[in-house]
């Protein structure tokens, strides 16, 4: 009797150990779920695309009274944020040092020109080796296209530029306009200088970039 008894309690203590298992097992499931679907959730919600700075470009036009330059300037790093296929942020720092004129050759005043556009008249890039751009606010204006208002660091100073953004799932694209004044880089400028003459250089520059991620 005292031996079928001591097989009872075995076979109960297997029991609800077994029961026990299973159900550490369940909750186990449970949270491996759990963190799966909020895992998935914040893919789904947010996703930060580094760029592409080898293949990432911003190209400028400069203008002045008598023609214009253009040229080339490189992305150092930059991260565009997308919330379910839609913009919603994007961080950018800028190589002032990488600024390139395409428009003359070298030896005919190519290395003249970018010399002075990295010199303190200009961008002062030995100091000041990195401009940026965050934006601040975004509207969606149409399909895949969107109203960016962002702060524009130059020469440690920050102004607020306002553009429009068509935005894919590994480009975006964007042209706009520059008051390089507003930084402090007034050389050359008709708003500043009298008796300019055809040596006048436009306060605004253009940019367009163009990022690939």
């Amino acid at each position: 009797m005292l031996k079928l008894e001591n097989q009872t309690k075995n076979y109960l203590s297997i029991y609800n150990l077994k029961l026990k298992t299973i159900k550490n097992m369940k909750n186990l499931k449970t949270i491996a779920i759990a963190l799966l679907v909020t895992f998935g959730t914040t893919i789904a919600t947010a996703q930060n695309k580094k760029i592409n700075t080898e293949k990432s470009k911003i190209s400028w036009v400069g203008k002045k009274v008598t023609g214009e330059h253009s040229g080339t300037i490189n992305f150092k790093e930059g991260t565009v944020v997308l919330k379910k296929g839609k913009l919603a942020g994007g961080s950018f720092t800028v190589n002032m040092t990488s600024i390139e004129v395409t428009d003359l050759k070298a030896g005919q005043g190519k290395e003249k020109l970018e010399g002075h556009l990295k010199a303190d008249d200009f961008f002062g890039t030995t100091k000041f080796t990195t401009a940026s751009i965050e934006f601040k606010t975004i509207a969606a204006k149409s399909n895949g296209i969107y109203t960016v208002t962002a702060d524009l660091t130059i020469k440690g100073i920050t102004n607020p530029v306002t553009f429009d953004m068509n935005v894919t799932d590994t480009t975006a694209t964007t042209s706009f306009k520059v008051d390089r004044t507003k930084f402090d880089i007034k050389y050359g400028s008709g708003s500043f200088f009298d008796n300019l003459g055809d040596k006048a250089i436009s306060d605004e520059f253009d940019l367009t970039v163009n990022l690939q991620f």
